[in-house]
C-alpha cells in the first residue's frame, strides 16, 4: 500500500525530501513505518523525540496504517 510520509525541520534535512511516496505491506502498523524510515535514514535514530502523526493526528507504534494515509515526522521543536 502507498503512504504518503511529510518530513518537517531537521528530518526534512536527514531525509532530503519534504514529501515522500512509501510502500508498505498490507495491515503494516506505524511502527513498522518508522523501523524502515530509521533504517534507511539512520541520523533519524539520532533525534532525541521524534514525533509521528497519522492524518494529522499523533499516533502511536500499534496504529495501523490504511491505504494512502499520510504520516508525518515531527522532530523535537526547540526556540525561545
Amino acid at each position: 500500500m502507498k503512504i504518503s510520509v511529510l518530513a518537517f525541520g531537521i528530518a526534512k534535512d536527514i531525509t532530503g525530501q519534504r514529501f515522500l511516496d512509501w510502500e508498505l505491506g498490507e495491515n503494516a502498523k506505524l511502527a513498522d513505518l518508522r523501523a524502515e524510515l530509521e533504517a534507511k535514514f539512520p541520523a533519524l535514530l539520532e533525534l532525541a523525540a521524534l514525533r509521528l502523526a497519522v492524518n494529522s493526528e499523533y499516533a502511536n507504534g500499534d496504529a495501523v496504517l490504511k491505504e494512502n494515509d499520510e504520516v508525518a515526522i515531527i522532530p523535537p521543536v526547540a526556540g525561545g
